[in-house]
């Protein structure tokens, strides 16, 4: 078929896009309690320094649909910062190669304390599917500890925000915010 024909039909159908949530929809809910746990907790906003550790990039992208304009992460005063010395939390995606693991140590070593550790996505929290290659040392656990694991491949931007609210929910002694079961498990 030539280009100008997929163009043509493409054009005719439209646009390929997902329906909107519904109002009330994009984690509302769970957003202004993570809003409130953050300020109690920290007496400011909450802020991330997101670390690619040799990810596919699903995760970031699902980080990125976190960020725009469905679930704005900024209205609930959650922002990403480019300097670890500025974070609370250590967000890291992917497996952690070895090309990664200096730089991932670093970066853990820059940031202050009170400060957490996240690892989001099944690369990151055990390899994955890039487990035992040989540029791969493994899970986020192989190199600093871990206060929250999210699962998903990738997880979806409600687990994040629900991740978040569990984690200040833990260090502020509070009740625990139940996390989105995984793919086949039962809700509890």
């Amino acid at each position: 078929m030539s280009l100008a024909r997929l163009l043509l039909r493409e054009l005719i159908k439209g646009p390929r896009t997902l329906p909107a949530p519904p109002p009330g929809g994009g984690g509302a809910e769970v957003g202004a309690g993570l809003a409130g746990t953050g300020r109690a907790r920290l007496g400011r906003s909450l802020r991330i320094r997101e670390v690619d550790a040799g990810s596919c990039n699903g995760c970031e992208l699902e980080i990125h649909a976190a960020t725009g304009p469905v679930y704005d992460l900024g209205r609930f005063g959650i922002e990403f910062v480019a300097s670890p010395r500025h974070a609370d939390i250590l967000l890291v995606t992917g497996p952690v190669s070895r090309n990664m693991a200096q730089a991932l140590k670093r970066t853990y070593d820059a940031m202050p304390h009170p400060k957490w550790v996240v690892a989001l996505g099944d690369c990151a929290i055990d390899g994955g599917c890039f487990a035992g290659g040989d540029a791969v040392l493994g899970g986020v656990r192989a190199l600093l500890p871990v206060d929250l694991t999210i699962p998903g491949c990738p997880p979806p931007p409600e687990a994040l925000l629900s991740g978040l609210l569990t984690l200040l929910d833990l260090v502020s002694g509070g009740p625990a915010a139940p996390l989105l079961p995984m793919d086949g498990e039962e809700p509890e």
